[in-house]
């Protein structure tokens, strides 16, 4: 891929399970881009309601289906079909801004960039507070996984990489559901000597699922990062230990918040 002389096609892949209340945002963010994707792949992982027919509504949508469960199985599958030269990932409720494809595609025309990642982050739509909450989470998450690792990771709702870099690690990266499947992701680009780039100011909107709608499962998702940790054998994942403690107590303080906005 020759990313200096042509623009780089881009294929963006929405791994999605049950996600008929948000995945019509999602879509419509991608309708109204400055630059439009060469495609947009949903991979329905086994979802019960009507996200694939959602999906289905939008002529530039390709729905695909896997029947293993687990995102990173959904991630697989759409990253395995899909044919841009490079790979954006998003979830099923992130919405973009209106350039984000135009950003992406830029980044990648720099020819010092043919052996980066691209990734940003987010804020949280669905929260009073969800600027000041997703300058915290910009601020903490990014960078303790630079302290234990010493880079940064593709974060799911807001990456992209070259396709050549997905073919070259596609087999040696981890299908543990009980893990993060970006931070692992991001963990074996770097093995093979891909860079992450975090741009802080390319924020997406995303859904602060655990700390609203399913807050009894956020000790369970925050408890997959240190043991991502250990999965990769970094053995100073017992660091980031104090960082979760945190950010679940903090939670129950960001409820209170809201529920005192939403009374006034």
């Amino acid at each position: 891929m020759k990313m200096n002389q042509l623009r780089p096609s881009v294929s963006i892949v929405i791994p999605a399970y049950n996600e008929e209340r948000y995945l019509s945002l999602c879509l419509e963010s991608i309708r109204h881009q400055t630059i439009a994707p060469s495609e947009v792949i949903v991979v329905d992982n086994n979802s019960t309601d009507q996200t694939a027919a959602i999906a289905q509504r939008y002529p530039f949508v390709r729905v695909i289906s896997e029947s293993q469960q687990g995102i990173v199985f959904a991630r697989n599958a759409g990253f395995n079909v899909a044919q841009g030269d490079i790979i954006a990932r998003i979830d099923a409720d992130t919405q973009l801004p209106e350039n984000w494809v135009e950003i992406v595609t830029e980044f990648f025309e720099d020819p010092n960039n043919q052996r980066a990642i691209f990734t940003g982050c987010c804020y949280f739509y669905n929260l009073k507070n969800g600027k000041l909450a997703g300058k915290i989470y910009n601020v903490v998450v990014p960078r303790a996984n630079y302290l234990m690792l010493g880079h940064y990771f593709p974060c799911g709702s807001n990456s992209a990489l070259p396709r050549q870099a997905w073919q070259a690690i596609k087999d040696q990266t981890c299908d543990q559901v009980d893990i993060h499947e970006d931070l692992d992701l991001g963990v074996h680009l770097r093995r093979a000597n891909y860079k992450v780039s975090y741009h802080p100011y390319v924020q997406v909107g995303v859904l602060a699922r655990r700390v609203i709608t399913d807050h009894a499962k956020l000790w369970e998702y925050l408890s997959m990062w240190p043991r991502t940790y250990r999965r990769h054998g970094t053995q100073r994942w017992v660091l980031i230990v104090p960082i979760i403690i945190g950010l679940w107590a903090g939670s129950y303080g960001l409820l209170t918040l809201e529920k005192i906005r939403s009374n006034t």
